[in-house]
């Protein structure tokens, strides 16, 4: 019983680090306005998948390594962060362009490609992983049951997914399609310009 004790803890953790927003809301959020439920869903499972992905190298001790070999931290916070600008240029490239029907953007981006989509931007961000180490290293108990090593990653996967399934329902909702229609160029560009700025604070460290 004292095993799942801090399950509780770790898991009001998460999930209000899900909350936060970052680039995985930006192109849920798009993905689900500008194409469709099944595609803001489909990127959320991607996203999921990142969260679970990091929660099992979390648990690992992925903390230790990336402290101990700081050039391996830095790598990956470049590659990450030219990722996300990279995806800041063709949202504010396209900004400009009138909404295509659901039909013409559903062959261009299929269902697999929205999960993959949203599992690399999750990817594209190593911090989460530091941040996940650092709640577990403070909530989970000295000897870490067995089981955890399940456990964690599924649950990182659910609250991830979760929240952001929900953030697809509600923002494909007819209201919100029709407020992104009569301002497309505006939305888009400054999804663009806030995906800047993360891909700039996570290659540059601006705190």
């Amino acid at each position: 019983m004292d095993s799942l004790l801090p399950l509780v803890s770790i898991t009001a953790a998460l999930m209000l680090g899900a909350m936060s927003p970052g680039p995985t809301f930006i192109y849920v959020a798009k993905n689900s306005i500008a194409i469709s439920r099944k595609h803001g869903l489909y990127t959320a499972l991607g996203t999921g998948t990142g969260a679970a992905f990091f929660g099992l190298l979390a648990v690992m001790g992925l903390q230790a390594i990336l402290l101990a070999v700081p050039s391996a931290y830095l790598v990956l916070k470049i590659c990450g962060g030219l990722y996300l600008l990279w995806l800041a240029f063709k949202i504010i490239r396209h900004a400009k362009e009138p909404m295509q029907t659901e039909q013409d953007v559903t062959q261009k981006m299929s269902h697999r490609q929205a999960y993959r989509l949203g599992f690399i931007t999750q990817l594209s961000n190593p911090k989460i992983a530091i941040v996940l180490a650092s709640i577990f290293t403070a909530l989970l108990p000295k000897d870490i049951p067995s089981y955890y090593y399940i456990v964690l990653p599924v649950l990182c996967f659910f609250i991830d997914a979760g929240w952001y399934s929900l953030v697809a329902v509600i923002l494909s909702a007819e209201g919100p399609r029709k407020i992104y229609l009569k301002s497309k160029a505006i939305f888009d560009r400054l999804a663009g310009g806030v995906m800047t700025l993360l891909g700039l604070k996570l290659i540059f460290g601006m705190k």
